[in-house]
């Protein structure tokens, strides 16, 4: 009833005298149609512009897809990007994009009418929607659409941008039907907390979808799935969908794997008095590619990089890049990370970094961050966890999880953080909150003293990246401001091409660490005591270091090893 009453009222409006029109002709009104082009950014930047080389098309974060755009504001440039599409005068569209990060802003100029545009100041934490409608004038046939940041803001993700209007015969990407269900799935490589999941690939799927036990819990863009995180001795069930522009298609048969009976990882190592910190690249960007068997013996922990993060909020797992680094299968890297455990050192798992996406903001998020990374320990063998989360952290949550952790892992497990230098000016900040907050169970914090520009000192006045000064009266805020010596270290780039500024030599850290613990080879700041116990020094990364001959690791390491 309510049906035919709606398609009454919607006949009644449609009578206008276009509408007698088309009904006394026998023409309908075509649909809408996108008139943007690549707006999933699945052919690179295709069809786009953006501002001073700003705009790169990245495999992750996306939305949908193989593909999303990620756009990095730089002193005076907002990153914007644009598009002109073929519009029809005097007609309406809609206009809508999927965006991530701080401050992004969706418009449209030159509409013949009134000019829009809408923002959201996110929290750089997961997906958005911006929408916003335009009207084009009666001689328009052209309207520019267009996203940014905005000035000093980390880069902003876009992805599914849409112009949903009248077809204005600039043509339109081809529309892709559903893809059908995921032949064969399989299970394979079973552990105490993990398994492996394979399929059939799908013809024009962009990508797949994996559900456990009903829901879903990761999607990955090819077979196979590496599902982490598990109980030990438990049996799980998973399906695989396929998707597409055109939407998702149905189900895979299901499919039941259990995971193995678990074991004992062993106990964590101690952490020396001072100990020199190094990042591992899960990775290839033009460093050397390393094994963590070829990571230098100066290093006494070893970050590997990155966790990743999965549907379920807060929750991490680890896929090892197998292909990028040149066959490294998972079973010699585990028996790699338990080598370097029997030789003394901690080998850890990162959580962040530039790409990262995992955010703790409620109760739930921050046990699945405890349950999951606890899990991956087991696995993996991995002593604890660091916390380099670059678009900030919520203290109240973040320290529940690590607390969550510490009472799972016990006494031996190893905390790391690498905050940015804006994130320790001052003890109000998150990181420095969390610090604090969880100072009885914390390793070190080796705050990352480049990408930076001009900071605060603990004197007052303002120092600039690149010398002594900026090492000693930066970390002179963390030693004065309630840290202990044994949680402060230095991190800075093993190599010019580690980082986009702020690189020194080794020299210069050499000095800044006997300026701290000795009091000797300061430069015009001398902080007022010395701090004998200061942990040590990091770098990005172990493999920038490999690249680079070890110059770093063999003058910095044996100078944090000699310190007092």
């Amino acid at each position: 009833m309510n049906r035919i009453r709606s398609l009454a009222l919607v006949g009644a409006a449609a009578l206008t005298a276009a509408g007698l029109t088309a009904l006394a002709t026998g023409t309908a009104q075509a649909a809408d149609v996108n008139v943007a082009r690549n707006g999933g950014f699945e052919s690179g930047l295709a069809g786009w512009t953006c501002t001073s080389g700003s705009g790169a098309v990245v495999p992750s974060p996306v939305h949908t897809g193989s593909g999303a755009l990620k756009a990095t504001p730089a002193g005076q440039d907002n990153a914007r990007c644009s598009q002109t599409v073929t519009v029809k005068p005097n007609s309406t569209y809609t206009l809508s994009a999927q965006v991530q990060g701080s401050y992004v802003y969706l418009g449209a100029t030159g509409t013949g009418t009134q000019d829009v545009s809408t923002w959201t100041p996110g929290s750089g934490g997961g997906w958005q929607k911006l929408s916003t409608t335009f009207s084009t004038g009666p001689g328009t046939t052209e309207v520019t659409v267009w996203t940014h940041g905005w000035y000093g803001q980390p880069a902003y993700f876009a992805d599914e941008l849409s112009v949903f209007g009248p077809d204005g015969g600039g043509g339109t990407d081809p529309g892709p039907s559903v893809p059908g269900a995921p032949a064969r799935p399989a299970v394979s490589g079973q552990s105490a907390s993990g398994l492996t999941l394979s399929w059939n690939a799908v013809s024009g799927a962009t990508g797949y979808h994996v559900y456990q036990d009903g829901v879903r819990v990761r999607t990955v863009s090819a077979s196979p799935a590496q599902i982490t995180g598990l109980a030990a001795a438990t049996s799980y069930s998973f399906q695989v969908s396929a998707y597409n522009a055109a939407g998702e298609g149905p189900k895979s048969a299901a499919v039941t794997g259990t995971t193995t009976g678990g074991g004992d990882p062993g106990p964590n190592p101690s952490v020396p008095r001072h100990a020199l910190t190094g990042y591992w690249q899960n990775f290839n960007n033009g460093a050397t590619v390393q094994k963590i068997s070829d990571v230098s013996a100066q290093y006494d922990i070893i970050a590997v990089s990155f966790a990743d993060a999965t549907t379920t909020p807060g929750a991490i797992t680890f896929n090892l890049d197998t292909a990028g680094l040149g066959g490294y299968m998972v079973a010699q890297f585990k028996a790699d990370v338990a080598a370097k455990k029997a030789a003394g050192k901690s080998v850890i798992l990162s959580v962040g970094g530039e790409k990262g996406t995992i955010s703790v903001n409620d109760a739930a998020s921050a046990a699945n961050l405890a349950n999951s990374a606890y899990a991956l320990m087991q696995e993996y063998g991995f002593s604890g966890i660091d916390i380099d989360l670059e678009n900030g952290l919520n203290p109240t949550y973040m320290t529940q999880a690590l607390r969550a952790l510490s009472a799972k892992a016990g006494p031996s497990l190893v905390i790391t953080m690498a905050p940015q230098t804006i994130d320790m000016q001052s003890t109000a900040g998150g990181y420095f909150k969390t610090a604090l907050n969880i100072k009885d169970i914390l390793t070190v914090v080796n705050m990352q003293y480049y990408n930076s520009g001009s900071m605060n000192g603990c004197d007052g006045k303002v120092y600039s990246q690149g010398s002594v000064d900026f090492l000693t009266a930066l970390a002179c805020i963390q030693l004065e401001g309630g840290l202990d010596p044994s949680q402060v270290g230095i991190g800075v780039p093993a190599s010019p091409s580690g980082a986009g500024s702020g690189y020194v030599s080794p020299t210069v850290v050499n000095n800044a660490l006997d300026c701290l613990a000795r009091g000797t080879n300061c430069g015009s700041f001398k902080p007022s005591k010395t701090y004998p116990g200061l942990r040590g020094a990091m770098t990005w990364s172990t493999n920038w270091d490999a690249k680079a001959g070890g110059a770093w690791s063999d003058a910095v390491g044996p100078k944090v090893h000699g310190l007092p």
